[in-house]
């Protein structure tokens, strides 16, 4: 995203809403690499949910990780 992330309207309405619910970070590290969240089932289950950052502060829905969650099966020995 590099500096068109800075331009974004979604990405000061995530900064505001993190700064008004009390989260402090730091400047260090790399700053403009966007993360994301995987829940990878056992075996051949493979991948249960992704979620890769559209812009900085883009959130996964709890809900939506523990219901993947629910649905890994133990592996069979």
């Amino acid at each position: 995203m590099m500096m068109s992330g800075f331009f974004r309207l979604g990405v000061w309405q995530n900064f505001f809403r993190a700064w008004r619910s009390g989260y402090s970070g730091n400047l260090e590290g790399e700053g403009f690499t966007l993360g994301g969240v995987y829940v990878i089932g056992a075996g051949r289950q493979g991948v249960l949910l992704e979620h890769r950052e559209k812009e900085f502060g883009d959130k996964v829905s709890l809900p939506s990780v523990l219901e993947a969650a629910e649905k890994i099966k133990p592996q069979a020995s």
